[in-house]
């Protein structure tokens, strides 16, 4: 099903808060209530309680107010979340003074992983257009300043940072879902392992699937587990920073 198209008006109001340019909208405002604590509290509720326990009502409650009384600060939940993500860009921080670029750009992957691990509720929002306030902005200015000088255009610089952003993301939804699978199901990866072992062995052809049987054991014992997804992240990470760093070099570009 498509969703409504969002009211034009509303944008432009989320726009407004965005930019603290709040003296110019309609709205009015009730005295101990301000879109900061909303949001705030709308934050609180998400990392508490995850998307599915969002909503202007929850957020109302986390604040002792009325539900209508939202509506006076913030249009929406659509536009609260623009907000928020807003608002959670604002806390990621670089330091682009030390380092090569290299690890300038893997220093960006991480406090990325660690905004999502901070604010898992975020993986949910994607994709969805970046909403233009201060915070975001501010996050891909500095992310890309990381990367500036080193030769690549602007198109490559956006590039660049899109693939190492949406790598990020995606292998720390992986990363964050392979975590909760213990507690989820109830059981561990040993627990898990020990029951379907002896199984697999009774129907398992090794010779037919010995590449599989090779590199499984292999992996397994290198592991000491099923599965390693913190190996899996920095692997996946250092692959995606070499195939930057080999595409600057084969343009005969100079790094910095």
């Amino acid at each position: 099903m498509t969703a409504a198209p969002r009211d034009r008006s509303n944008l432009l109001r989320t726009f407004e808060l965005l930019w603290d340019l709040r003296t110019h909208s309609g709205f009015g405002r009730k005295p101990g209530l301000s879109a900061d604590q909303i949001t705030s509290a709308a934050i609180e509720v998400a990392d508490a309680q995850g998307l599915d326990g969002l909503s202007m009502r929850s957020v109302a409650e986390r604040l002792g107010v009325g539900t209508m009384s939202l509506y006076r600060h913030v249009p929406g939940k659509e536009e609260l979340l623009d907000i928020m993500v807003d608002r959670t860009s604002a806390e990621v921080r670089h330091d682009n003074s030390h380092g090569d670029w290299r690890s300038r750009l893997e220093q960006v992957a991480r406090s990325n992983r660690s905004m999502f691990e901070r604010h898992p509720w975020l993986l949910r929002l994607f994709p969805r257009r970046p909403p233009q306030g201060p915070g975001v902005i501010a996050k891909y200015d500095a992310e890309l300043r990381t990367i500036e000088g080193i030769g690549l255009t602007d198109v490559e610089m956006d590039s660049a940072l899109a693939l190492v952003l949406g790598y990020v993301r995606d292998a720390t939804a992986s990363l964050l879902g392979w975590k909760a699978i213990s507690e989820r199901t109830g059981q561990s990866d040993d627990e898990w392992w020990t029951t379907l072992a002896p199984l697999l062995d009774r129907v398992l052809d090794r010779e037919r699937y010995s590449v599989a049987v090779r590199v499984g054991t292999s992996a397994t014992a290198h592991y000491n587990a099923v599965h390693d997804p913190e190996h899996a992240f920095e692997f996946g990470l250092q692959r995606v920073l070499d195939g930057i760093e080999s595409f600057v070099n084969s343009s005969g570009r100079h790094s910095s």
